[in-house]
């Protein structure tokens, strides 16, 4: 299972103080089925823990997701400010999962050189 982190979820992630081992665990709970809400089209949201407060107080983060294959974390938020995604939105998330679902190995290297992904390494 490869997880990636786009550009702008690295900003958030970092403003947020989410780490990478915070990021793998919620890959590794979508791995066992728990997944907050599966949107469709290669499209979830998943809990991220807050600090030492769990999932339920922390943030959203919706993911491009291929269960044992590939998990890109696109976009993050704090529950308490914002309650859902907006169906356009949602529509933009389905289009960024279909061509980034199609990546292969040596596009998402090219991508990984520029910086626009960021490989997030989980171990376990």
């Amino acid at each position: 299972m490869r997880v990636f982190k786009n550009k702008w979820f690295v900003r958030f992630a970092t403003a947020e103080n989410i780490d990478d081992a915070t990021l793998c665990k919620a890959i590794e709970a979508a791995e066992k089925g728990l997944i907050d809400a599966d949107l469709g089209g290669g499209v979830v949201k998943l809990r991220i823990a807050r600090g030492g407060q769990g999932a339920s107080g922390g943030f959203r983060s919706i993911v491009v997701y291929r269960r044992g294959k590939r998990a890109f974390f696109v976009f993050g938020f704090a529950k308490k400010r914002l309650a859902n995604i907006k169906k356009d939105e949602l529509r933009a998330f389905k289009k960024l999962a279909k061509e980034m679902l199609a990546l292969n190995d040596v596009e998402i290297e090219s991508l990984k050189k520029t910086k626009a992904l960021i490989e997030v390494t989980c171990h376990g």
